[in-house]
């Protein structure tokens, strides 16, 4: 029934769990490039409490919570003092050693100077707090969605994105860092200063701006607010994001704060107080979403892209073509269809490996994938390294294209 514990040279050995190699992620900052004013404000943002010390000297921080009871920071309030830089040592060795989600927090601050956007949901709790999976994926779900809609807005204005811009939005998204979904009812998301600062702004900007246009329509019965709100950053993206954090709760707030170090950016209150969101907020919420989808305009582009895909019923007449977009419009593809000699020609220039160039309008209905009216189909001249590249994809799809292009 039992084996010998002895290796198997025939079963793989089991992989190490991946650990972080050595770096700024696996050790504490250097005390020396720590400001005591940036960490003791980080620990009071984070609930630690200020139990007392020397005024002007030092404080005393406990953890919060019932963790706080046997634990304590003596950390300077300067660097006028010789004992200063041991001290913070001393504190940030504390803090890694601890096991509290807020000392966690509190080094993240410290190792990329970030501005917090925080997220709560008052939603029932589970035995020992736990929250149901769905909870947390809903939490997560909207909190990604949100930051996409900030991100989104940081590059330009609009009531409704669709497929635009979102491929760089998404990408600004790839250095931000979060912590855990404690419960399903709080989430914090650290977005780092030098990159991430416009999508704070412009998240903080814009949740004040749908308050405000949400406030205007349970009060009057009016969307224009709205319609302004979109200067702001109010965007379908956003309505839908807020939708998502509130539904199926009582009620849902979020908060940015700013990094301690770097100041309160223009325009911008300090300390920003949360903006809360209710149930009651959802009809609106709604409308408001519907309303910046439909009257989001069509776009008038002249868009340079290479052919990836074409399709016709028959031999002869207008088909459907897909291309990938090189320059033009934000957007990765867009789809459209093409008179007789339109299609000929642009089938003609993905064999030879060139991309075309076309315009037409960008429509909004199905997120501005599709182009109409597309007309003056012409093929563009391209780098080498580009056409290497043209034709290496012609050649992995030639027997799709031979096909698709027969009889022209």
């Amino acid at each position: 029934m039992h084996r010998p514990f002895e290796h198997d040279a025939s079963v793989p050995a089991v992989r190490p769990h991946p650990a972080p190699a050595g770096g700024r992620w696996s050790r504490p900052p250097e005390p020396s490039r720590v400001d005591p004013a940036v960490l003791g404000a980080l620990l009071a943002r984070h609930g630690w409490q200020r139990r007392g010390g020397a005024p002007g000297r030092y404080a005393r921080w406990t953890p919060p919570g019932p963790d706080g009871a046997g634990t304590s920071l003596l950390v300077p309030e300067s660097r006028a003092f010789p004992d200063c830089e041991d001290l913070i040592g001393e504190a940030l060795l504390a803090l890694s050693r601890s096991s509290s989600p807020a000392a966690r927090d509190v080094l993240v601050g410290l190792a990329v100077p970030s501005d917090e956007i925080h997220w709560w949901r008052d939603v029932p709790v589970g035995p020992a707090g736990a929250a149901t999976w769905p909870a947390e994926e809903q939490l997560r779900s909207a909190a990604r969605q949100m930051l996409l809609a900030g991100a989104l807005a940081a590059r330009g204005r609009a009531g409704y994105y669709g497929a635009r811009h979102r491929g760089p939005a998404a990408a600004s998204l790839e250095h931000v860092l979060v912590g855990p979904a404690t419960g399903g009812r709080r989430l914090t998301a650290f977005v780092p200063v030098g990159a991430g600062r416009p999508l704070a702004v412009r998240l903080h900007q814009a949740l004040y701006a749908v308050r405000e246009a949400v406030d205007y329509q349970r009060a009057t019965g009016g969307m224009d607010a709205f319609d302004g709100a979109v200067e702001a950053g109010a965007s379908h993206e956003l309505t839908e994001a807020i939708v998502g954090l509130v539904r199926g709760t009582e009620g849902a707030r979020v908060a940015v704060a700013w990094a301690p170090g770097a100041g309160v950016p223009e325009g911008c209150a300090a300390p920003a107080e949360p903006v809360e969101f209710s149930p009651g907020d959802l009809a609106a919420l709604r409308e408001a979403g519907a309303r910046y989808l439909r009257d989001e305009p069509s776009v008038p582009v002249r868009i340079t892209g290479a052919v990836v895909r074409m399709r016709r019923s028959g031999p002869g007449g207008e088909g459907a073509v897909r291309i990938r977009v090189i320059a033009g419009a934000e957007v990765p593809h867009v789809r459209m269809t093409l008179d007789e000699e339109s299609y000929r020609i642009a089938g003609h220039a993905h064999l030879v490996g060139l991309p075309v160039r076309v315009h037409g309008r960008l429509e909004s209905r199905g997120g501005f994938r599709r182009l109409t009216g597309a007309t003056g189909v012409v093929p563009v001249q391209v780098d080498e390294a580009e056409r290497d590249r043209l034709m290496k994809s012609l050649q992995e799809n030639l027997d799709f294209f031979e096909e698709a292009c027969g009889g022209d």
